[in-house]
């Protein structure tokens, strides 16, 4: 098949014009979560340069570690020289995008006590705006409207069903008079959708689910007829489990064709034996699926993982374009979901164009060229075969939610790629599926970090990060670069031939689009995980990211993550050439671990381990090792004493702070056990011995 690249740049304009609401010129404003309907990060901007960036450096700043230390992953908004962001525990702030001028603040007052729900907590990547309304997703499912002048709301609804243990994270849309936002929580027993509501009432106009419901059941929703067709797909009870399938980050929006294309997630639990019987595609689970925009209708889906048991979802960036495809121009779909491949489809018709790794991938030799649907390599079906199966990519995906971009410029999608595997392990026969807490089917033990430093410090060898520019026509990279640890911020791409990346490092870096080739880095002061974005005010280009360090790796498996900078500064960072501001430097953490003498016995130990990572190393880290976002329970000082811990732990002595009670799910005997191994831990490491 001959590919040649073609009006790329005419439809991005075409995308971004459906944004905007008056006849002004939006091309210096950022006015979407991916600047515009496409998705694609891509800047029109040339003031900064391969010939100036060394002259890029701070602005103006905003320290907003005072709101929220968790991860910061919002991309701001610009538009008619006002920025808007997101913060953790969903604030959202309004600023002069010239002087740093704070505009306004609007605090949901989201209950802290909500932070050991979700997977990775309480994020929010961005905001929506139309017609002078800026929309926010808060972290417990309200989607609000805001004044843009004022901040303050015009209408609330809440989004989420009350009987599950949904929450929001990601950005909402806002096109075609409504706004559309989905959720999470597939690990915790739910059910995926994505709901569509009046831009000016914040009436419900559509909601599309991704799972079918009970068996001679209907939702009264736009996906009642699809559903009704792929049930046979799905076997055993899997409503009872929720089944999974949230709509927790992509979205995009053909405003032509008008159909919004929505990335679906993994199964609930990951286990296809326990979800159901081992049986089935289980559409929509990790598919790309075409929607009517005006009524949630299903027009196509294309599933990436049939039978998804790897958490290989197909939420990550979804990029709209035109390019020529065998001497004719063809409006096509790309996506680097987690399983490793990157698709490209015909998004009016849902066909298959092409797939093709972009990182290692081990549990498929490829995919069928008509179908695109994958070979899958024998042995991977842990769930069904009971036995350990090492694949890469891992759970975290080759690529996660960090954002991709593209450029109609010089062809390429830019991917922060991740090169890391996982070993699925299936738990035993006396698993049970808890309330409140990730149940995924496999062993939490085998699956966690071994108790021992050393080994996760060869461990951490083993992976690293990339950054990929990804040629679609010609199927492969056009050039990566290395990066030490695999966890790192999302992309932007301008028209004035660079690409903006940051750092688990804490560096922001521009790179040569057309090459790769490093031109300028700053250090801002801490982990990045959130993409930068660039626009004008004024006459003058900016750049804009929001750091602070966080975000599922960090939380699940801190210790792999350890040479990042997790300082707990969350600042917005805006930066242009010649600027003048010199950022605060960050703090020095060179705290010694000083557990109390372990003495708990052998069996208590074993006892608080299971609990552990049943229960806590979602949040706290694999191995009792976090990875910087949120606190190191070696470090507690409430480990010296049985009263405070528990306290802590079954009373909420601190859930203003984030940490829930778990007094109806662990009893104070459990809390105890947890207390012997994490002090058995502190004193191991403070050793380095293991175990």
């Amino acid at each position: 098949m001959r590919l040649h690249r073609m009006f790329g740049g005419l439809t991005l304009a075409l995308l971004a014009a459906c944004t905007s609401s008056s006849d002004k010129d939006h091309s210096g404003d950022w006015t979407s979560y991916g600047r515009d309907a496409a998705e694609a990060r891509s800047s029109p901007l040339t003031q900064i340069t391969p010939a100036n960036v060394a002259q890029l450096k701070p602005a103006w700043f905003a320290d907003l570690s005072h709101i929220a230390t968790r991860a910061f992953e919002a991309t701001p908004l610009v538009i008619d020289g006002v920025l808007y962001v997101s913060t953790g525990w969903s604030h959202a702030l309004a600023y002069d995008a010239r002087t740093g001028k704070e505009l306004w603040h609007y605090d949901p007052k989201v209950d802290k006590a909500m932070g050991g729900k979700g997977c990775c907590g309480p994020a929010s990547r961005g905001l929506a705006y139309a017609d002078g309304r800026v929309f926010l997703a808060a972290f417990d499912g309200r989607l609000i409207a805001l004044d843009a002048k004022t901040g303050q709301p015009a209408w609330s609804v809440q989004t989420l069903d009350p009987s599950g243990d949904h929450t929001v994270t990601g950005a909402p849309r806002a096109f075609g008079g409504l706004v559309l936002i989905g959720n999470g929580g597939a690990e915790l027993g739910v059910r995926g959708y994505v709901s569509a509501y009046d831009q000016k009432t914040g009436k419900l106009v559509w909601r599309f689910y991704t799972v079918p419901p009970k068996p001679g059941t209907k939702d009264g929703a736009a996906s009642d007829a699809v559903l009704a067709k792929v049930a046979d797909g799905w076997s055993g009870e899997w409503w009872r489990l929720g089944g999974g399938g949230t709509v927790w980050d992509s979205i995009a929006y053909d405003p032509a064709l008008d159909l919004v294309y929505i990335g679906v997630g993994n199964g609930g639990p990951w286990s296809r034996k326990l979800r159901s019987d081992g049986k089935g595609d289980n559409l929509f689970l990790s598919s790309i699926v075409a929607l009517k925009a005006k009524t949630g209708e299903h027009v196509w889906h294309f599933q990436t993982t049939p039978g998804d048991e790897w958490d290989y979802t197909a939420t990550q960036s979804i990029i709209l374009a035109d390019l020529e495809i065998d001497g004719k121009p063809r409006k096509v779909l790309m996506q680097a979901p987690k399983n490793g491949f990157f698709y490209m489809l015909d998004r009016a018709t849902g066909q298959f164009l092409s797939g093709t790794p972009y990182v290692t991938v081990t549990w498929a030799k490829g995919l069928d060229p008509k179908t695109g649907r994958p070979i899958e390599n024998p042995g991977i079906r842990w769930s069904e075969n009971g036995q350990t199966s090492n694949q890469q990519p891992g759970a975290l995906g080759g690529h996660n939610w960090h954002s991709m971009s593209y450029s109609a410029k010089t062809g390429l999608a830019y991917i922060p790629g991740i090169e890391a595997g996982f070993g699925y392990v299936p738990a035993g026969p006396d698993y049970k599926l808890q309330p409140s807490t990730p149940n995924m089917g496999i062993d939490p033990i085998a699956t966690s970090l071994p108790d021992d430093l050393a080994i996760i410090e060869g461990a951490k060898k083993a992976l690293h990060g990339e950054l990929i520019a990804w040629d679609p026509i010609k199927r492969k990279a056009a050039w990566r670069v290395r990066l030490p640890v695999a966890w790192n911020g999302g992309t932007l791409v301008t028209d004035g031939g660079l690409v903006f990346q940051g750092t688990a490092k804490g560096d922001l870096v521009a790179y040569d689009a057309a090459s790769g080739k490093a031109l300028w880095s700053h250090p801002l002061g801490a982990g990045i995980v959130a993409a930068p974005m660039t626009y004008s005010v004024g006459g003058e280009q900016y750049v804009a990211v929001t750091v602070g360090w966080g975000g599922g790796m960090p939380q699940v498996v801190g210790g792999l993550t350890s040479d990042a900078a997790a300082t707990g500064i969350n600042r917005l960072v805006v930066l242009k050439l010649g600027g003048k501001t010199t950022l605060p430097a960050p703090p020095v953490r060179n705290a010694a671990l000083a557990p109390p003498p372990a003495t708990g016995s052998a069996a208590t130990v074993d006892a608080g381990r299971q609990i552990y990572a049943r229960r806590c190393y979602f949040c706290h880290g694999s191995a009792a090792v976090s990875g910087g976002e949120v606190p190191d329970l070696r470090y507690s000082a409430s480990l010296s004493d049985a009263a405070p811990f528990r306290a802590i732990v079954r009373e909420g002595a601190l859930a203003m702070n984030g940490m829930p009670s778990f007094q109806k799910v662990l009893s104070d005997a459990d809390v105890e056990a947890i207390r012997a191994y994490i002090v058995l831990r502190a004193n191991q490491d403070k050793a380095g011995v293991g175990q």
